[in-house]
């Protein structure tokens, strides 16, 4: 799989470790949500854990074959917060 991290995906000061770490959901090691965003196309969210163990959400689309292109990643919001029960 092929992560792309765009430089708007740091503006809330997440590390490209705390991104991939919390990506390892897609190998499904530390994400508890990975869905389409309602009402777009290619737009997905993934709710995970950084390298410290607080909740992340990450917003993304795919590309090609395997590829995940991430462009916001931040500390999870409070609305999101029930997406971590599933």
């Amino acid at each position: 799989m092929e992560i792309v991290c765009r430089e708007s995906a740091f503006k809330h000061h997440l590390t490209e470790a705390d991104i991939r770490h919390a990506a390892d959901l897609w190998s499904d090691a530390t994400a508890r949500y990975d869905g389409p965003v309602e009402d777009f196309d290619n737009k997905y969210i993934l709710i995970g854990f950084d390298t410290k163990a607080n909740p992340v959400e990450i917003l993304y689309n795919e590309f090609g074959d395997n590829g995940k292109n991430v462009f916001h990643a931040m500390p999870c919001q409070g609305m999101f917060y029930h997406l971590l029960k599933g």
